[in-house]
């Protein structure tokens, strides 16, 4: 099995349908031609299209642009499954998928999240919005049984390509559903705050090397690293600089990752959001509460685009991690948690397919059955609709971390609590022992007891909970602390703790029990050095008290009756993040060994974390 489906298949989410439903349909309803289309400049991609065999009609077209290959290549071999869902497969699109410039059978150099062109001189200013222009003017043009509508789809990259297509302003493009969707790199998948995610170290070759000529296979390979350890492994490397054996300097992406740790030009301009505005087409923003990958996209791009727009633009955020939403798992299980039966098809039928049928078939005319925010409650385990999000009726509230663990709505105390974090010694972000794949996902809702007994992990928690309490928007922790060092990391975990009662499910794994479960909500990581700047990194005074700000990604979440709500609060979180030296270095991915020092950290319980909670 080609390397790049499995990566597609397992990384970035493309949905895998029932096989045994789907092995003959497409090429039984469909046909299937292959071309290369000429940009402006001269350069040409690669393209695949799918149109119904059924001629009596006209169809929308429904496109999909990516950098993962669109296999399989050859006019006689047919996908098993196309478009978003068997249900929109089986309605009828003229479905087309492209490689994007210069991958597999795409001319061109590929540039990883190619900066946008707002004042385009000539032809040779190209970027994703103008390719995606000139295919879609193209194929309304020689496409037959086309109606004139263009809708665009993708999850996770494919999904930034859909919201870079909101870019091309094209009159044809009428729906566009960014799912997963990269909005920046320095704050989804290899980054968070500035702290590299070294959980994704192993993936950086499917976005380094560029190839030589058109091909329909891999050209890149994954790093084998002689370990199911990935801690040990990660521990025993030390140094970010030590990994340099296992990539040469063709791989561009982990140099321009080593060259630019910090925010600076070269990731600002690749960033999607500043270019949100006036957008046209309707769009509807898909996401999953447990996404470790891209979460900060979909939610940040939707907000951007609801306050500088005047277009349809809806939200969608289920119980799903990376790509669920395509799959069609009878129950929807992440990790030990069965959040429901048959959410992804639900989704499919009754959110997805009515979105692009009514704006490519129904022209946007007639009702729209969908709401501004399809959300789903992770602690409820059901469906919500609001006409805004977050919801009109959430106010803000906040608690305090005090003393004596204990998580109130009062400051009443003015000391703090201190931990020794030790870069020898990092805290585990899941205790699993195992190699966890190309990139993780199963912790998003793990267990968080093993962190919780450590001593370098501070715990904050409410009594038990008289009344349900329902989080519904972003979180943001205000934590005051002070370090012996001159750089650290603070990490702040939102966590829903289940009673004593709790009833066991077959889906915990075998050394947990359900009763007492720590279930991690929300987290996220803040590298000290950028608290005021991501542009400029600054260090820490040592043992001054010092503001650190933290956002964390919105939340749908009841805690329920006879349940507490916890905050745990530590300085590492390995290996899913990088182990920062707690000495200030200009690079950390040229830090010494040397520079690696035990210290000390304090979080004052005037620290405060705010809430939007249900009214």
């Amino acid at each position: 099995m080609k390397k790049s489906f499995l990566i597609t298949l397992l990384f970035f989410g493309v949905f895998a349908l029932a096989q045994e439903k789907t092995t003959n349909y497409v090429a039984e309803n469909y046909s299937k031609k292959e071309v290369h289309i000429k940009m402006r400049d001269g350069i040409e991609l690669f393209t695949s299209i799918y149109t119904p065999k059924d001629t009596s009609k006209k169809y929308p077209i429904l496109m999909q642009r990516t950098p993962y290959d669109c296999a399989p290549y050859g006019e006689d071999k047919f996908k098993r499954s196309i478009s978003p869902s068997e249900t929109m497969m089986k309605e009828g699109y003229i479905v087309v998928y492209q490689d994007v410039r210069g991958r597999y059978m795409s001319d061109g150099l590929y540039d990883n999240m190619r900066p946008f062109l707002p004042n385009k001189k000539n032809n040779k200013d190209v970027d994703e919005a103008s390719d995606t222009y000139d295919t879609i003017d193209w194929l309304v043009k020689n496409v037959n049984n086309n109606n004139g509508n263009v809708g665009i789809w993708g999850i996770s990259y494919p999904g930034f390509y859909a919201s870079y297509s909101l870019l091309s302003n094209h009159p044809a493009l009428k729906a566009v559903s960014p799912q997963a969707a990269i909005s920046d790199f320095f704050f989804d998948d290899f980054h968070h705050n500035g702290a590299y995610l070294l959980s994704y170290w192993k993936v950086t070759p499917l976005f380094g090397p560029q190839k030589s000529k058109r091909t329909t296979e891999d050209w890149f390979q994954f790093p084998n690293i002689g370990s199911n350890d990935d801690y040990q492994f990660f521990l025993n490397v030390g140094p970010l600089v030590n990994l340099d054996k296992y990539y040469d300097k063709s791989n561009e992406f982990w140099q321009q990752l080593k060259e630019h740790s910090s925010y600076d030009e070269f990731w600002q301009k690749r960033g999607i959001l500043q270019h949100m505005k006036n957008i046209k087409p309707a769009v509807m923003f898909v996401g999953g509460w447990f996404d470790a990958e891209d979460l900060y996209g979909p939610l940040n791009t939707y907000a951007t685009v609801e306050k500088n727009s005047k277009n349809y633009n809806t939200l969608v955020m289920g119980p799903w991690s990376h790509g669920d939403w395509a799959r069609n798992s009878e129950k929807q299980v992440i990790g030990n948690i069965n959040f429901g039966d048959s959410i992804s098809g639900f989704y499919q039928k009754n959110i997805e397919a009515n979105f692009f049928r009514h704006f490519l078939k129904g022209n946007g005319k007639g009702e729209n059955k969908l709401p501004e925010a399809y959300v789903f409650d992770t602690g409820n385990k059901e469906w919500k609709t609001y006409d805004a999000w977050p919801p009109k009726n959430a106010e803000t509230q906040v608690f305090y971390l005090q003393g004596n663990e204990n998580l109130s709505r009062k400051n009443n105390d003015t000391g703090f609590e201190e931990f020794s974090s030790d870069p020898k010694k990092p805290v585990p972000y899941s205790e699993d022992v195992k190699q966890q794949g190309l990139t993780p996902r199963k912790y998003m809702t793990d267990d968080q007891r093993f962190a919780a007994r450590r001593p370098d992990v501070l715990v904050f928690e409410t009594e038990v909970l008289n009344d349900n309490v329902t989080l519904a928007g972003d979180i943001l922790a205000k934590l005051q602390v002070s370090t012996t060092g001159t750089d650290a990391d603070w990490i702040v975990k939102i966590i829903d703790v289940f009673p004593n009662d709790e009833p066991e499910t077959k889906y915990v794994q075998p050394n947990l029990k359900m009763s007492n479960y720590h279930l991690m909500v929300r987290s996220e990581v803040m590298r000290g050095r950028f608290r005021n700047s991501f542009s400029k990194p600054e260090p820490f005074v040592p043992n001054q008290k010092t503001a650190v700000n933290i956002k964390l990604q919105d939340v749908f979440h009841t805690f329920k009756k006879g349940h507490k709500l916890q905050i745990q609060i530590q300085s590492t979180w390995f290996p899913l993040i990088d182990i920062n030296p707690q000495t200030f270095v200009d690079n950390i991915f040229y830090a010494k060994p040397e520079d690696f020092k035990n210290q000390i950290h304090r979080v004052y319980n005037d620290s405060e974390i705010e809430i939007k909670v249900l009214k």
